[in-house]
């Protein structure tokens, strides 16, 4: 696997930093991001298509793992055009830049290019209705790479924490130090997911596809899949599963959407499949409170 020269596009985020440690082992990794730092080698703008199409044609890599995104989803409201050169116009030309070298794309999407209408879990082909900003320019993305074709996997996750950058973990435990009592939204429903295992997933996805026992077609098996831990929960029930383990616990009360108004609506269900991904590649993540332990533990 030396032989393989990984792009990994915003190593600093919550799945780049994990996917930098994890993805080591299957060949040179090439870090690549906006803000000049330790982890970065290569500086990449991915509001600059120039900027893109240069860092892609002299790494010449065989995969490309695009962490990066415009993920301020009330912000997002106000700074469309550049929420949709991130999360869209960039990923065409990712797209296309690695469909010329014949280069497997990785990319991650959202559970918020759906609309939440659903009532039991959404699989790869249901309908796409975002109701924001967000959510359109991940569809944006996705639609941009689809168009081009060839070798990819648009991984869609949701909810994701880690112990590292801005996050409702992190965020939880923050206000726990400040405050006596916490008011959180009870009627949104979704599945957290440890940005730790949408690595080591990817990871795992990589080496099937490099392994000389897996000889497969892998234009044939690009395309969208879910990735999520199991179970669903709402952002309540996940607050008071993370205050648990703080030496000081506010009380928590449960509120519903309305009662905390935000520029940007949510959809309140979206609990993602991950039968597609369990089927075609046997991964099958923890459920969301069994993973939640392992990221407090590590």
């Amino acid at each position: 696997m030396s032989n393989k020269r990984i792009l990994l596009i915003g190593p600093n985020g919550q799945v780049g930093w994990e996917l930098l440690r994890c993805v080591q082992p299957l060949g040179h990794v090439i870090a690549a991001g906006r803000n000049q730092n330790e982890q970065i080698q290569v500086h990449l703008d991915l509001t600059n298509p120039d900027s893109i199409r240069r860092v892609v044609r002299e790494v010449k890599p065989t995969i490309i793992i695009n962490a990066a995104a415009y993920t301020a989803v009330d912000k997002a409201e106000k700074e469309s055009e550049l929420a949709y050169t991130i999360n869209g116009t960039a990923l065409g030309i990712l797209a296309e830049e690695s469909q010329r070298l014949k280069a497997l794309l990785i990319h991650y999407s959202t559970d918020y290019v759906f609309d939440g209408s659903y009532t039991q879990p959404y699989i790869e082909t249901d309908t796409v209705k975002p109701l924001g900003v967000y959510g359109a320019s991940k569809l944006a993305g996705e639609q941009a790479i689809q168009s081009v074709g060839g070798h990819y996997f648009i991984l869609r996750t949701a909810w994701v924490y880690g112990l590292r950058g801005n996050n409702f973990l992190l965020t939880m435990q923050r206000l726990a130090k400040e405050r006596d009592e916490l008011k959180i939204v009870a009627d949104q429903i979704g599945a957290p997911t440890w940005s730790r295992m949408i690595a080591q997933a990817t990871t795992n996805i990589l080496a099937q596809l490099d392994t000389s026992l897996c000889q497969v077609d892998i234009e044939a098996l690009s395309g969208i899949y879910h990735l999520t831990c199991a179970g669903e929960t709402n952002w309540f029930e996940f607050a008071k599963a993370i205050i648990i383990h703080e030496n000081k616990q506010p009380n928590i009360l449960p509120i519903t959407t309305d009662e905390y108004p935000a520029p940007a609506k949510r959809p309140t269900y979206s609990v993602l499949s991950n039968t597609k991904i369990a089927e075609t590649f046997g991964i099958k993540l923890p459920t969301w409170d069994k993973a939640l332990e392992l990221c407090l533990l590590s």
